[in-house]
């Protein structure tokens, strides 16, 4: 029988991840990046946290996989380190999942925007998708010795750029300032297009979030494997 105080941390960067993670109960969600992230797991990850996930959208690397493209962590990769994700987890995950793909995820500690630096992190590390989170979260586990995962939804591919303007928007703590999208897109009226195509697979890669999300369940699967 399932703990009622058990539960999982998800690490995410974006408020709407948070909501969709907190979709289904025995999941605490944190968001922030860097070491605001790493502060709020370390607090939250006490007494009934059974384990942290690193959750939400991603950037492509693999420029075979399209925006939509579910990527369950084989292992998180950085700079500093790498750290493999918990095997039984992934596989509970993936099974659930039936068409996600099992790869190694990159954690950066920047936004990675152009393709060609996409490219070359691709080739340095063999990573299918890149977010600002997951690393954090794997530090995180491991110093806790809790079990590790990742899930993320690819949202803007391997090829393609992201226009400055939507980095404009970015808040630390999750949320999104349209204004601000606006007042830069004004400045570059040239990113319109890519804006509007950014904004069209991002919507893709919420949903297929939102679909992952209700596939898995209380605590993301690891509650049933305990």
């Amino acid at each position: 029988m399932t703990d009622a105080s058990a539960f999982v941390a998800a690490a995410v960067g974006l408020a709407f991840e948070a909501r969709i993670a907190q979709r289904s109960h025995g999941v605490v969600p944190c968001v922030g990046r860097g070491s605001a992230l790493a502060d709020r797991l370390a607090t939250i990850a006490g007494p009934g946290c059974r384990g942290i996930i690193s959750f939400g959208i991603a950037g492509g690397l693999d420029p075979r996989f399209r925006p939509g493209t579910v990527v369950v962590a084989s292992a998180i990769v950085h700079e500093a380190g790498s750290w493999r994700t918990d095997e039984a987890w992934s596989d509970h995950l993936l099974t659930r999942l039936g068409s996600a793909i099992h790869a190694p995820i990159l954690g950066a500690d920047r936004p990675l925007v152009e393709a060609a630096e996409k490219a070359s992190w691709f080739q340095r590390t063999g990573a299918a998708a890149v977010d600002m989170e997951s690393h954090v979260a794997a530090a995180a586990a491991s110093k806790m010795d809790l079990p590790l995962a990742a899930l993320r939804v690819i949202a803007d591919p391997a090829g393609r750029a992201v226009p400055d303007s939507a980095l404009a928007g970015m808040r630390p703590d999750g949320s999104t300032h349209a204004l601000a999208v606006f007042r830069e897109l004004s400045r570059r009226p040239s990113e319109t297009v890519s804006l509007i195509r950014l904004a069209r697979d991002a919507g893709a890669a919420r949903r297929r979030l939102v679909d992952a999300r209700r596939r898995l369940g209380p605590g993301f699967g690891l509650l049933d494997l305990a």
